[in-house]
């Protein structure tokens, strides 16, 4: 019987290569795990440390207080003035239940309670104190 054209020794394969894929994603991976711990963003301060939990950084408003004594409405630096005014408009317009204080270790704290009664005073329902877990390691 003769040979047909077009039917070589060669056979058709119909599996695909998703190497090239899997090498897009694991680089978009890496590229992911560096950049997230940076997307948290905010006022860079050094906060206490203290036996505490964990707080869901997209849940309620957080105020921060730097260590020059700045207040800051999540990353948007505030003047005193103007923090008692705009801060239950920050509050109402993001429909907030609960609100954060993050202050510098440093910062007096005559200015954390000053911040502290303002931000009670915008009748929210919880104010919760930001701090840095004591052993972040588990170990005692």
């Amino acid at each position: 019987m003769p040979r047909r054209r077009g039917h070589g020794g060669l056979e058709i394969s119909a599996e695909i290569n998703v190497t090239s894929l899997v090498d897009v994603v694991l680089t978009l991976l890496v590229i992911f795990m560096i950049t997230a711990p940076m997307l948290q963003g905010g006022v860079e301060v050094s906060v206490p440390r203290a036996r505490t939990e964990s707080v869901p950084s997209s849940e309620g408003v957080i105020v921060t207080v730097d260590r020059q004594g700045a207040v800051f409405i999540g990353d948007e630096a505030v003047r005193w003035e103007e923090f008692e005014r705009r801060f239950p408009e920050v509050v109402r317009a993001k429909g907030a239940k609960s609100v954060y204080l993050r202050a510098d270790q440093g910062v007096p704290y005559g200015r954390v309670v000053q911040v502290l009664g303002a931000m009670k005073a915008a009748d929210v329902a919880t104010v919760g104190l930001i701090a840095e877990e004591e052993n972040p390691g588990g170990g005692r």
